[in-house]
Parts: structure tokens; C-alpha cells; sequence
């Protein structure tokens, strides 16, 4: 009898780690399989949506009118305008930050980021997850020196406040004390400059010099870290 047990015991064993075995090695390829085999579309049907809530449609329409020199873009990550260093793995910081969005992103004509506006609910409702979110974006925009205006939904800025908090009016330069001395003459009026070549109607306009825009950083893009790495230059010979 204690025989027959033993045996018995062993091949439950064998049994248990045939099964263990089975499920460690057949049940991701079978998985990866029927992912494979799952379309696109009719596992995620897509379907239309809005991009902004009513706050944040509110929220833009004020920084348009507020700011008609400038350029408001809507749900723009935080990846598409942001440069950070390669040392890295550019995948775990987009893992950490690249994928969260700013609401509203407020850029000058180049295209370059002059403010970031985020609309959030307020102080009452907004979650704990919203709120962490909220204070790493703000950790990373202060350190690209990228301000960040927080505007709550049910209490948005007027137009002529949205546009003191965004672009400050600079201080209003000292004027100087009049004249004490009597009878001082008036300073004369400046005589007439010549031309310069830029007022002849002769002049080439072609021959001007153009400043070029600035493309975005090329690093922002996750597709251009895959490359391999780049051969360095062999140093000249020596005579």
C-alpha cells in the first residue's frame, strides 16, 4: 500500500509540473495569437468626438480674443513641445510624462510655446489622480520655463485679465523732469537723415537677409531614438 501511495504521489507531481510547464510556454504565444488575429476596427470600432469640454471651449474662445497675435492650440502633449536629453530611455519619461496633454497651449507666430493654460474643476471635485497630474505638469513646464495658468471652470478670467496674466504690460519708463531753467530754448528738432539703401526704389529685395524659423526639436519624436548609433570619424592620418 505505502507502495501504490508513493506512486501515486509522484505522478500528481509529474502531473503538476507538466501543467505548470504547459501554461508558462503555450499561453502567451496563444494570446499573442488571437491578438493577431483581432482587426482593428471591429475590435475598437472608432467613432467621433469632441476634443474640448464646454470650461475649456469657453476657456479658448477667451484667450482668442485676448491674444489675436498668437496661436491657441488645443490638447497639444506635452512631448510635441518639450526636448529632453537622450542619455535615457526616452520611452519611460514618455511613459511618465510625454502622453499627459496641456488643455490649451498659448504660442507666439513662430510656433513658439509662450504659456500653457489648464482647465480644471474645482477644488472640491477635482480628484486626487487630476491633482497629481496637475502638479507634475507644473514640476516639468517650471523647469523648461514654461508658465502655467491654472483657471477654474466654473470661475474663467475676462478677456482683459486673461491677457494681463498671460502677457504682463512692461513698466512704464521714467519720464524725465521738465526744464527748471528759465527761458531755455527748446531743443531743436533732429534734421532730416538721408535715405537709407532700404527706401531706394532701385533696391533688390532679394538680396535681403531673411531670418528662418525654427523647426521644432527633432527629438520629440519617439520614431528617431530607434536608429542605430551613428559611426564616429576616423582621424586624419598622420604625414
Amino acid at each position: 500500500m505505502d507502495k501504490w501511495m508513493i506512486v501515486a504521489a509522484a505522478l500528481l507531481v509529474a502531473l503538476c509540473v507538466v501543467l505548470w510547464w504547459t501554461r508558462q510556454h503555450s499561453a502567451p504565444g496563444a494570446g499573442a495569437k488571437a491578438e493577431d488575429r483581432l482587426d482593428t476596427l471591429t475590435g475598437w470600432p472608432p467613432q467621433a468626438t469632441r476634443l474640448l469640454t464646454t470650461a475649456q471651449r469657453l476657456a479658448y474662445g477667451t484667450l482668442t480674443r485676448a491674444m489675436p497675435g498668437h496661436m491657441i492650440l488645443a490638447q497639444v502633449p506635452l512631448a510635441r513641445f518639450l526636448k529632453v536629453p537622450s542619455r535615457h530611455s526616452y520611452g519611460e519619461w514618455l511613459k511618465r510624462m510625454g502622453n499627459q496633454c496641456g488643455d490649451l497651449v498659448v504660442c507666439d507666430m513662430a510656433s513658439q510655446v509662450v504659456a500653457v493654460v489648464e482647465v480644471q474643476a474645482p477644488a472640491g471635485i477635482a480628484t486626487d489622480r487630476a491633482r497629481r497630474r496637475l502638479n507634475r505638469m507644473a514640476r516639468v513646464l517650471k523647469a523648461a520655463g514654461i508658465p502655467l495658468h491654472v483657471w477654474t471652470e466654473n470661475a474663467l478670467p475676462s478677456v482683459e485679465t486673461a491677457r494681463e496674466l498671460i502677457l504682463p504690460k512692461p513698466a512704464a519708463p521714467l519720464e524725465s523732469p521738465p526744464s527748471q531753467i528759465v527761458g531755455a530754448t527748446p531743443r531743436a528738432a533732429p534734421a532730416p537723415t538721408s535715405p537709407t539703401p532700404f527706401d531706394l526704389p532701385e533696391r533688390d529685395p532679394s538680396a535681403d537677409e531673411f531670418i528662418e524659423l525654427r523647426e521644432p526639436p527633432p527629438s520629440t519624436w519617439f520614431d528617431e531614438f530607434d536608429s542605430g548609433p551613428t559611426p564616429l570619424q576616423k582621424p586624419p592620418k598622420k604625414p
